[in-house]
């Protein structure tokens, strides 16, 4: 039963990404795409892809369905605040040290939470220069703008906020049978 449950795991994790790239797909060069529909594809696809991996420890450790969904809950709260700080790092890490070529995201014409954010809160000036940004894959200073808007750090503090809170929801599970085996 396990190894069926393995499969099925796999298989509909799969098949989410799928449908979430051609989500991202869809929405390549739209400068209108909101927050909603960006975390509707952040979630199909690397938070999917966490979920689906803390879901299979859960599966393959043997744990009670309570937790295995707990821990689902927990890798889908990681995967979309992985997504988020990777998307900050797009315009702010370095290259050397997480292996991104900086701006890529843009070049690719990826309306990401910095961008919608800085095109929501900046400037009117700002948000055209986003938006013509996204639709051409010209930085054009975009991550100017996201700065002066406060936009990477409020994504920041979204990532924080889903990570506590993936954590809240892992900790609800309860302790696991394994804390409970003698050292």
């Amino acid at each position: 039963a396990g190894s069926m449950r393995v499969l099925e795991i796999l298989s509909q994790a799969t098949n989410v990404i799928a449908e979430g790239e051609v989500l991202q797909l869809m929405n390549t060069r739209n400068p209108d795409l909101d927050e909603v529909a960006y975390l509707r594809v952040i979630q199909r696809k690397t938070a999917k892809l966490f979920e689906a991996a803390a879901q299979l420890g859960a599966v393959l450790g043997g744990a009670d369905p309570q937790r295995e969904a707990a821990l689902a809950r927990y890798g889908m709260h990681l995967g979309t605040s992985f997504q988020l700080v990777d998307d900050v790092l797009d315009y702010m890490g370095e290259r050397t040290v997480f292996g991104k070529n900086l701006g890529a995201d843009l070049a690719e014409g990826k309306m990401t939470l910095p961008l919608i954010r800085a095109a929501a809160v900046g400037t009117p000036a700002d948000a055209a220069l986003i938006r013509a940004a996204i639709s051409s894959g010209n930085s054009n200073n975009a991550s100017g703008a996201c700065v002066s808007s406060m936009a990477f750090s409020c994504a920041d503090r979204q990532a924080s906020g889903l990570t506590l809170g993936g954590v809240d929801v892992n900790s609800a599970a309860g302790p696991s049978p394994e804390s409970d085996r003698p050292k």
